[in-house]
């Protein structure tokens, strides 16, 4: 086998074809522009390809523990190269705004809205048609041609990486077993340390009674916050409200894989749940940094492909989610100190047991 043929790489070389040079009036920095472009298809590929794997094990009745390794893996992986897309933009600055005016208008009306990869990366991760923020007016896949947005289409039909990971912590068995509900020892876990710290703030010889006011109002809000967990009624209506995506059986299980983390049993869940995080905010990381290249190089001016530039970018680094549920589980862990003990045969359930 030769290196060459093997890489393909007599097509590969092929592919950059600047515009500049075809129209007569070569614009140097185009290259880079093209090369920039192109590995980042080629690195949505490889994304694509791993949750290929992911999914393919979270859409099982059952997800083995030893194929949860290999899911976590290609997760990480997954950050990996998002990381790497994120400092490509740093090359990518190294074409001033004037270098990019040079063929700007060639590129017209090409847009990366026309990635159909990056569109189906959004979908199989899990962000929905309904929580994208508007784009002109059209709906985010109009400017696709149409066997790519009816390509896009049928994945949205399909089940997304979040849903699968919702049936998934869904099925936690820890989170009941035999006569422990951690529901119940968590919620009486968490009055005792509100309780705890009332007295604190009251019995406190040093704050006034408005300061005492103003703080024993913050832990009322706080105890409101957790019944959007703990309390059916309360999590229905804010999951009508959009603030919930998981099912609560889902979050509950999702915070015991948060609190019992150092347990064999819960280590390699919580490893998957945090490569989830990192996914989402590396992507979050990415959007803004493109955001602020676009600003860098066009300033306030309209984008190539008709899009109102920066503050569209901007704002769908903040809007364009798929994983906040996880994110917010941080507003319900309690110190390690709080912590309800695991009783004797959950704990043992949760280990590994090495015999002669």
């Amino acid at each position: 086998m030769n290196y060459a043929d093997y890489l393909k790489l007599g097509t590969l070389l092929s592919l950059q074809d600047p515009e500049s040079n075809r129209k007569g009036k070569p614009a140097h920095d185009e290259m880079l522009f093209i090369v920039i472009h192109q590995a980042y298809e080629l690195w949505f590929r490889q994304i694509l390809y791993e949750l290929d794997l992911i999914q393919d094990i979270f859409g099982g009745r059952v997800v083995d523990d030893a194929d949860l390794g290999r899911a976590v893996n290609a997760a990480e992986r997954i950050v990996r190269i998002e990381q790497l897309l994120v400092a490509q933009v740093d090359i990518l600055e190294t074409m001033t705004p004037m270098d990019f005016l040079e063929f700007r208008d060639l590129l017209m009306p090409a847009s990366g809205f026309q990635s159909e990869q990056f569109r189906l990366l959004e979908i199989r991760l899990g962000l929905k048609r309904e929580e994208r923020l508007p784009f002109n007016d059209a709906s985010y896949d109009a400017s696709l041609e149409e066997p790519a947005r009816a390509r896009v289409r049928a994945a949205e039909e399909r089940p997304s990486l979040r849903e699968q990971v919702d049936a998934w912590l869904s099925r936690t068995p820890f989170v009941d077993h035999g006569g422990f509900h951690f529901r119940d020892a968590y919620a009486r876990a968490l009055e005792e340390m509100l309780a705890h710290d009332m007295k604190q703030i009251t019995d406190h010889p040093h704050l006034s009674q408005v300061e005492k006011d103003v703080q024993l109002a913050s832990l009322q809000k706080s105890r409101a916050m957790f019944d959007g967990l703990l309390d059916d009624a309360r999590y229905e209506e804010l999951r009508a409200q959009g603030t919930w995506t998981f099912s609560r059986r889902a979050l509950q299980a999702a915070l015991f894989l948060f609190l019992y983390r150092d347990e064999p049993a819960a280590s390699a869940a919580f490893r998957m749940l945090k490569a989830l995080m990192d996914i989402d905010e590396t992507m979050a990381l990415w959007r803004l940094r493109h955001a602020l290249m676009v600003s860098r190089m066009l300033g306030r001016k309209v984008g190539t492909g008709g899009s109102s530039g920066y503050d569209y970018l901007r704002a769908t680094a903040d809007r364009h989610r798929a994983y906040n549920d996880l994110f917010a589980i941080a507003t319900f862990l309690i110190p390690r100190s709080a912590l309800p003990p695991l009783p004797e045969d959950v704990r043992r359930a949760m280990r590994y047991r090495y015999e002669a």
